[in-house]
């Protein structure tokens, strides 16, 4: 499947970004260590200059202030490097979320062209089976078995065109979202989990069936079996027969 496929591509990509950072943030320890020993050889130095200042000749004054000044500078160029290191992470770091971004955009625009030509290609054949099951189901009153005078949900959907393969919140929500999205507690639900419709689903060719609808990955499918389907229950009750 394009999900699939899209996260193996981006965990390959990440795959050397932990041992980049663990380098990086090792080197930047590193300058922490040499910054705090310059530190306390500045401290010394400016100790050993108070105390010693009045008994020194020019030259050793200048002499002694170059030395801290030299481990100052010491100082300001482990810093810097720390710094070089910080954008250094920021820009990988940056870099992966910049490509999920657009590994994402490219999902969402496959995810929407597959329910768009999945509905278009398939879902005449599961409406003309589906609506002869509903006929037969009704009475003469047009009520069906359960004497409602309104449609089931999934008789709305396909009323409107669209079929139970997808969850209609699907069409409009961003690929990021369909793992975390909520559920309506008045959505129906399907297949031998009882959730709500989602992904490739297929309906069972039983026309008693209680079910009727059913995720792919539920039954074991990975494709659109040819012919005549139908599912664990019914197959095991037709053998009871």
């Amino acid at each position: 499947m394009a999900k699939g496929m899209y996260l193996e591509h981006y965990l390959d990509s990440i795959e050397g970004l932990p041992c980049e950072l663990q380098r990086n943030f090792a080197l930047m320890g590193d300058l922490d260590n040499r910054t705090e020993e310059k530190k306390a050889e500045i401290n010394e130095l400016a100790a050993e200059y108070v105390a010693k200042v009045r008994n020194l000749a020019s030259e050793e004054r200048v002499q002694h202030l170059k030395k801290i000044e030299n481990a100052y500078q010491k100082c300001k160029e482990y810093s810097d490097d720390k710094v070089q290191l910080a954008m250094q992470i920021y820009e990988m770091v940056d870099k992966h979320i910049r490509q999920l971004d657009a590994d994402l955009a490219r999902f969402e625009n496959d995810l929407q062209e597959k329910l768009d030509s999945g509905i278009q290609d398939s879902s005449d054949e599961k409406h003309s089976q589906k609506d002869k099951n509903i006929k037969e189901k009704k009475g003469s009153h047009g009520r069906d078995k359960k004497g409602s005078d309104q449609d089931s949900p999934k008789q709305k959907k396909q009323k409107n065109g669209t079929s139970p393969n997808v969850s209609e919140a699907l069409l409009t929500m961003h690929p990021s979202d369909v793992l975390d999205m909520p559920v309506d507690p008045n959505e129906p639900t399907y297949c031998l989990c009882t959730q709500v419709s989602y992904g490739e689903m297929i309906g069972c060719d039983n026309t008693d069936c209680p079910i009727e609808w059913f995720h792919f990955a539920c039954v074991g499918l990975t494709i659109k079996p040819k012919g005549k389907w139908y599912c664990p229950r019914c197959i095991q009750e037709m053998r009871k027969k």
